[in-house]
């Protein structure tokens, strides 16, 4: 497990689990509702495509680069938010982003402990689960039982290395590119990498593609 100062302030909005801004926001949705200018169900589809869809396609060309291009990767190991902001996103990575690469030995699994520190800037809206008190405890004492509440079986003798992030350090995962896709295109591959692959939490399947 990385060692690090886990050292967050939870009076500052961007890291508590439920900061002034998002009571406003939570507020206001309910204002909205009773009034009938918001659909729940719609606004759920909203953030829904942009904790799965949207946002993860900045990461997932990162990952989809490392994959084909050596240099590309060699850079995003060595410093992830050059890398990033090399390919040129909207929104640089504000945070020091870190890269934590999949082998065959080696299985990486993200979690911020004590808030939800998140790299959104390349993996989108922190999907609800990430935030919760029982991934981020579980993921800690019980990595295995984690990743087979989502479907990731593992070898037994796969080590599993935990990442807690913070609010200065961010982690992102570049899992191993699934075998049958040597001759894939980039957008092919990017088409592969989910968020939770980014996570930690999930694997590419090239039937994904």
């Amino acid at each position: 497990m990385a060692e690090h100062d886990h050292d967050h302030d939870h009076s500052d909005p961007e890291h508590s689990e439920l900061s002034d801004i998002q009571l406003r926001v939570r507020a206001l949705e309910t204002i909205l509702t009773e009034k009938g200018y918001v659909d729940p169900a719609a606004l759920d589809q909203i953030v829904e495509s942009y904790e799965t869809k949207i946002g993860p396609k900045n990461g997932a060309r990162l990952v989809a680069r490392a994959w084909i291009d050596p240099d590309f990767k060699a850079a995003l190991l060595k410093d992830a938010t050059e890398a990033a902001n090399s390919l040129g996103h909207v929104s640089p990575v504000g945070s020091h982003l870190i890269a934590v690469e999949n082998t065959p030995q080696t299985h990486n699994l993200v979690v911020c402990t004590l808030c939800s520190c998140y790299p959104w800037e390349v993996l989108g809206l922190p999907p609800v689960w990430y935030k919760s008190a029982p991934y981020r405890s579980r993921a800690v004492i019980d990595p295995k039982g984690v990743l087979g509440d989502f479907g990731v079986t593992l070898p037994a003798d796969t080590e599993i290395r935990i990442w807690d992030s913070t609010a200065e350090t961010r982690f992102i995962v570049l899992p191993m590119r699934p075998p049958g896709t040597e001759n894939w295109s980039e957008e092919r591959l990017a088409d592969l990498v989910t968020r939770d692959c980014m996570i930690g939490t999930g694997l590419p399947t090239p039937e994904a593609g």
